[in-house]
């Protein structure tokens, strides 16, 4: 399979979903996949913000992101084919284990 999609695509829904079940807490809205992660305060949400930054470059794949007091949320789509591809299951899985390695609680939006 692969990770890139047509122009104005993506993957399928039903490729989406299935991979899905491979990512705990990530769901599918608006087409993006999105999770939130919980964290005691402010400075050690944006810390993990900076180390999402650091992979997300390596990737040269960049999520959208939105901080408030002590939360995270995390969309991802793949802005040039106007879907989720295989960069985004790769980003999000890569995101989790900074979370897992991290004092993030996560959680589903």
């Amino acid at each position: 399979m692969s990770d890139s999609a047509p122009e104005g695509g993506g993957l399928p829904v039903e490729t989406i979903l299935e991979r899905l079940q491979n990512l705990q807490g990530w769901t599918l809205d608006d087409g993006k996949l999105v999770k939130s992660y919980r964290f005691p305060d402010f400075v050690i949400a944006v810390g993990f913000v900076d180390r999402v930054t650091v992979v997300a470059e390596e990737q040269n794949h960049h999520p959208d992101l939105a901080i408030t007091w002590g939360k995270v949320t995390v969309h991802l789509r793949s802005h040039d084919v106007a879907g989720i591809t295989g960069r985004d299951f790769r980003l999000a899985a890569a995101i989790d284990a900074i979370s897992d390695a991290g004092s993030a609680k996560q959680e589903s939006e």
